[in-house]
């Protein structure tokens, strides 16, 4: 299958434009888009009194639509209309509609709601007696089904408009997901995500969601002929005895991932305590930034930064494994010790890096960009632009995004990655499969979906030295797919 786009809400009315181009009616389109939603609904709720939210637009529109349909198929519906319908297609939608009509905010025992009052490309702040309505009904988001997007959303940043947006249990949109649906906080605000196609035209998209119709024709997969060296080297670097175990967890899951040799490069002061917990991992004795570099000078990939400090000698070493060659994952404590220096460390990145960020160390190596970009995406744009690597921004909403515009976001990442280390495992596996040859864009998508699907598989209760062990099924799944 071809990678998933998710669109903006220009590229959603382009999208409209030329499914009308092509010649379909703007009401074709929106009987389709109703009875999508009607499925999906009678998919998933028993039959019970329904209430329709119309707003005077295409939304509204097609909830006269799902009202038709439900009450076709003997569900007993209720419309209550914000306004009168503002466009042909509605207005045409609302004389199809024969069964009752309320005034707006009139109380009913109605035990699911529709809203179908405003879509994604809502622009400006509800007004009261709307607001007082949506916070009536996200009191029980979940009896509350909506059209394309929770109504008081922003389609293309996923926040509020005004002081208020609607939470639902269901959210049912057409064709692609948009912003809103994939990042923080429109994505909780959303419930289930439906997509439906109801015969919009293609539309060109430099925005995906993250999933392995986007990165599997890229995977490493081993070959017959192949043996430990050539499926990649692997080294990753060390802190000190008292921090050890982050650069551990990052060289299980870099060996897990499939990279032949794997080699923690480790003080002298701390070989024991590692030894003591390696079995298949190599050790490498480096002290001074040369000596890291002369111990990766042949690996094809290496992870710098999870314990490493926030000191001089991190700095040098990361430095010096500029000089290697190897493809460089840039994590943790090796991004902090560059927050007054972000240029030094952007010089000697390329495209064959990636940087690893959850938003703290983002904030101190691009100042201010979060704040004021428009989304985290726009942010791990020019991020990405600016350090001249790869970007992965990790969080509840993970984003990565490739120097030349290309950006991904992560949609099965559980809550249960909110758990120390889990950031080590993931460096770890995005530095494995660039070890073995994986573009840097696509090693940093497929490690961030790899990690949140083992993740997902283990559940509560997950720590993160559970993680590695869980790849092996994640990737014998990946396997009989591909």
């Amino acid at each position: 299958m071809s990678p998933r786009p998710i669109l903006t809400v220009e590229e959603m009315a382009q999208a409209d434009r030329a499914a009308v181009a092509r010649g379909a009616t703007v009401s074709q389109l929106m009987q389709k888009a109703g009875r999508a939603v009607a499925r999906a609904i009678e998919a998933r709720f028993a039959r019970q009194p329904v209430r329709v939210l119309c707003g005077p637009g295409d939304n509204g529109g097609d909830g006269y639509v799902v009202a038709c349909e439900l009450a076709g198929r003997g569900w007993p519906v209720t419309v209550e209309a914000l306004a009168p319908p503002a466009t042909p297609a509605a207005r045409e939608a609302r004389e199809a509609w024969t069964g009752p009509v309320v005034v707006w905010g009139q109380e009913g025992a109605e035990a699911l709601v529709v809203d179908a009052l405003f879509g994604a490309g809502l622009n400006r702040p509800l007004d009261s007696a709307v607001v007082r309505r949506l916070e009536a009904l996200t009191a029980n988001p979940r009896q509350v089904v909506a059209i394309d997007i929770p109504s008081g959303l922003s389609g293309d940043t996923g926040r509020p408009v005004g002081p208020s947006a609607l939470s639902a249990v269901l959210t049912v949109t057409f064709q692609a997901r948009k912003p809103a649906h994939v990042l923080l906080p429109g994505r909780e605000r959303c419930g289930e995500i439906v997509v439906a196609d109801i015969g919009l035209g293609e539309v060109s998209s430099s925005l995906f969601e993250n999933d392995p119709d986007l990165w599997i024709e890229n995977f490493p997969w081993p070959s017959l002929s192949g043996h430990k060296h050539s499926r990649g080297r692997l080294g990753v670097v060390s802190g000190g005895p008292w921090r050890t175990g982050a650069a551990r967890l990052a060289a299980r899951a870099g060996l897990r991932v499939g990279a032949g040799v794997v080699t923690l490069v480790s003080p002298r002061d701390a070989l024991a305590i590692n030894a003591a917990h390696l079995e298949a991992v190599m050790l490498a004795a480096a002290d001074s930034a040369d000596e890291v570099e002369a111990a990766c000078a042949d690996m094809d990939a290496v992870v710098v930064g999870p314990a490493a400090g926030v000191e001089d000698s991190t700095r040098e070493k990361v430095l010096a494994l500029g000089r290697t060659g190897a493809a460089l994952v840039i994590d943790a404590d090796a991004i902090t010790v560059f927050r007054t220096s972000p240029g030094e460390l952007f010089g000697l990145l390329d495209l064959d890096d990636v940087l690893t960020p959850h938003t703290g160390e983002f904030e101190r190596l691009f100042p201010g960009m979060l704040s004021s970009s428009s989304t985290r995406i726009s942010a791990a744009r020019e991020a990405a632009r600016r350090a001249g690597a790869v970007v992965l921004l990790k969080g509840g909403d993970t984003v990565i995004a490739h120097p030349d515009g290309r950006a991904a976001v992560t949609l099965n990442a559980p809550a249960w990655l909110a758990t120390a280390g889990s950031g080590d495992v993931l460096a770890g596996l995005v530095a494995g499969l660039l070890a073995q040859g994986a573009p840097s864009f696509e090693a940093a998508c497929a490690g961030a979906w790899i990690h949140a699907e083992a993740a997902d598989r283990f559940g509560p209760g997950l720590v993160a030295e559970d993680l590695p062990g869980l790849v092996p099924a994640v990737l014998a799944v990946l396997f009989a797919r591909h």
